[in-house]
C-alpha cells in the first residue's frame, strides 16, 4: 500500500474553502425547505381536499424517485423549458428544498396532531381565527416537540449535499474529487473529505441530543 498524505498538504486551504459551500447550500435549503414543509403540512391537515390531495401527491413524487434525477432534470432538463441557465449552487438549493420539504411535512403534520385537540377547541371557541390560531398557539408547540427530527432531516441533507458535485458545485466532495484529478491519486484526498463530513455530522449531531436533553428538561 503506497499511501503519501504529505501530498494533497497543499491542497488543504482548497478543500476547507468548500465546508462554507456545504454549510451554506444545507442552511439555506433547509430554511426554504422547512417554509414549505409547513404550508405542505398544513395543506395535508386541510378540509379544503384540493389542497390535501396536492400535498399528498406532490410528497409522492418527491420521496418516490431518485434525489440525484431530481437534482439532473432541474438542473439539466429546466433550462431547455424556460430558457434560463440555472447555476450550480441554486439548481441544488431548488432540489433539495423540494425534496426536504416532502419529507418534513410529515414530520410536522405529526406534530402538529400530535398538540392535544382541545386546544383546538378552546381556541376555536374564544373566537381566534383559524390562522392566528395555527399561528400563536399549534405551530409553536408543534416545533417544539419535533425539533431533534427537524434538525436530524438537516443532517442527512448535508450528508446529501455532496450531490450537487455531479452538476459541478464546488463544495467538499467536488474539491476532493478535483484534487483527485489534479495528483492522480484519489484516497487521500476523498479520505480526507470523508473526514470532515463526519466531523461536521458528529458536531452536528452532538448539538441535536444536547438542543433535545434541554428540552426534556423544560417540559
Amino acid at each position: 500500500m503506497d499511501l503519501d498524505f504529505a501530498k494533497i498538504v497543499p491542497n488543504i486551504p482548497y478543500i476547507l474553502g468548500g465546508i462554507w459551500v456545504t454549510l451554506s447550500f444545507t442552511l439555506v435549503s433547509a430554511f426554504f425547505g422547512f417554509i414549505w414543509a409547513t404550508f405542505l403540512s398544513l395543506f395535508k391537515i386541510s378540509k379544503f381536499k384540493p389542497l390535501k390531495w396536492f400535498a399528498d401527491f406532490y410528497t409522492s413524487i418527491f420521496r418516490g424517485t431518485p434525489l440525484i434525477l431530481q437534482l439532473a432534470i432541474i438542473y439539466f432538463s429546466t433550462p431547455q423549458l424556460i430558457g434560463y441557465a440555472i447555476p450550480p449552487f441554486q439548481a441544488g438549493v431548488i432540489t433539495f428544498s423540494l425534496n426536504s420539504a416532502a419529507y418534513a411535512s410529515e414530520t410536522i403534520r405529526g406534530g402538529i396532531m400530535a398538540v392535544d385537540k382541545g386546544q383546538r377547541e378552546a381556541a376555536l371557541t374564544m373566537g381566534v381565527g383559524y390562522p392566528m390560531m395555527m399561528r400563536d398557539i399549534i405551530l409553536p408547540q408543534a416545533f417544539k416537540n419535533i425539533l431533534p427530527s427537524l434538525v436530524n432531516e438537516s443532517i442527512a441533507l448535508l450528508k446529501d449535499s455532496s450531490l450537487v458535485s455531479t452538476v459541478g458545485a464546488l463544495d467538499l466532495m467536488r474539491r476532493g474529487q478535483v484534487v483527485a484529478a489534479e495528483k492522480f491519486i484519489y484516497f487521500e484526498p476523498l479520505i480526507f473529505v470523508g473526514l470532515i463530513y463526519y466531523v461536521m455530522v458528529t458536531g452536528l449531531t452532538f448539538l441535536a441530543q444536547k438542543l433535545e436533553r434541554s428540552m426534556r428538561k423544560s417540559d
